[in-house]
């Protein structure tokens, strides 16, 4: 149970920062990113990429579904415009919600829900990277004409969609059934998220040391953990 309440809660955590104390450091809110891409990385390849090769003897088609979980990311963000990894560009005069983009973060958080009950540091991974993001978003909801009203319950269904995939992954016959393979897709998704993340250009193509510590942090942690 704690699982789905702890899911649904950084997506909370992230909104009230914003709605409360509306932060205007863009650089802290990149550190923080940073911290989360890295974390989500370092689970991935240090729990997930084991345990969907472990005794596989399938191992090609194994990898076959992680390319097609990056694929499938490459997809969603032409429809999300990459607000999976901090990118939001809305028209700031809207007065409705993007159906497309929550279709395809909806899409997004529910593929990231099914491995969370094997692995308890991959739901601090998504914990880690979903505050980040629900600031990121709820900021840009903020800015545009939408009724506050309707920005509350989009973040809230928004919250559910994490959980509503842990569910299906442990109750559904088929879920367990493919879970190496959809495990697999969920892990080619969050190395294209976190990448994207970790190794966008900065600007003006400068070194960071600030970042570069941040993502050693992030990196120690999810080994240690």
């Amino acid at each position: 149970m704690y699982n789905y309440i702890l899911s649904i809660a950084a997506v909370f955590i992230g909104s009230i920062i914003v709605f409360i104390f509306r932060p205007s450091n863009q650089k802290n809110l990149k550190l923080l990113l940073a911290f989360s891409g890295a974390f989500l990385l370092a689970i991935t390849i240090f729990d997930l990429l084991p345990e969907v090769f472990e005794d596989n003897q399938f191992a090609k088609r194994t990898g076959v579904w992680i390319m097609l979980g990056i694929l499938l990311q490459k997809i969603l963000e032409f429809f999300s415009k990459g607000a999976e990894h901090g990118h939001v560009h809305l028209d700031k005069n809207t007065y409705q919600i993007p159906v497309l983009l929550f279709i395809s973060l909806g899409l997004h958080a529910i593929l990231e829900g099914f491995p969370v009950h094997h692995t308890d540091g991959i739901l601090l991974g998504i914990i880690i990277h979903k505050i980040p993001i629900a600031m990121i978003l709820t900021t840009f909801l903020l800015n545009t004409k939408i009724n506050t009203t309707v920005i509350i319950i989009t973040l809230v269904v928004f919250a559910l969609m994490t959980p509503l995939g842990t569910f299906i992954s442990e109750y559904f016959y088929a879920a367990k059934h493919y879970y190496k393979e959809i495990n697999a897709l969920v892990i080619g998704i969050f190395l294209h998220v976190s990448t994207t993340i970790l190794f966008e250009s900065n600007e003006g193509h400068k070194f960071n040391i600030t970042k570069l510590l941040v993502i050693l942090i992030a990196t120690a942690t999810a080994y240690i953990i």
